[in-house]
């Protein structure tokens, strides 16, 4: 019979060293947290709708009072017509995107649209057309893009595909108005400016 070999005494046991992240672990959480930036990003857009880009009131005005000069030489209606105004409008400007839902009606205090415009009664039709022929004429060849006709009786849009600023020429039968509105597209204004 044989006896029972004494077993060699254990061996402690070492422990495994943690094994390194691998470049596909750091590539799925660099992925997941691109993944989450992105959807705050679209949630974020979606809610506010695309920004407002930035405007200074003082360079729309002198912009929007040259092209007025232009379109008033363009008409060369009679010396007691009236004149562009000196003084440049505001008009309102909404939210966008969902938070236009939140606030309907309700008009941004930052960001504000300009507008000049005046109106001369008594012009007769061929006068207002003669004049209008030269407007378009000019605004398209400065590349003006069309975007409506016969606003009014007699009328037209025009759009500066650079800055988006319209120039609307209207004539009107019933009273011989010949109406000009030339209007700058929305734009936030800077921080404390004084409309």
């Amino acid at each position: 019979m044989t006896s029972a070999q004494p077993s060699a005494p254990a061996t402690p046991s070492r422990p495994q060293p943690r094994p390194r992240p691998r470049p596909v672990y750091a590539a799925l959480v660099l992925g997941v947290a691109a993944l989450l930036l992105a959807t705050c990003w679209g949630a974020y857009r979606l809610w506010n709708g695309a920004p407002y880009p930035e405007a200074d009131p003082a360079i729309v005005a002198t912009r929007l009072g040259a092209e007025a000069e232009r379109v008033q030489d363009d008409l060369a209606l009679s010396a007691g017509a009236e004149s562009p105004p000196d003084r440049m409008e505001t008009g309102a400007c909404y939210y966008r995107g969902l938070r236009s839902v939140a606030h309907i009606d309700q008009a941004r205090v930052d960001v504000r649209t300009f507008i000049l415009d005046w109106r001369t009664t008594g012009v007769p039709k061929d006068t207002a057309r003669t004049g209008q022929e030269r407007v378009r004429a000019r605004l398209s060849q400065q590349g003006w893009k069309l975007v409506s006709e016969n606003i009014s009786d007699m009328g037209f849009r025009y759009e500066d595909r650079s800055t988006g600023d319209q120039v609307d020429v209207n004539w009107y039968a019933p009273t011989g108005t010949l109406a000009v509105s030339i209007h700058a597209p929305c734009g936030k204004i800077p921080d404390g400016y004084d409309l």
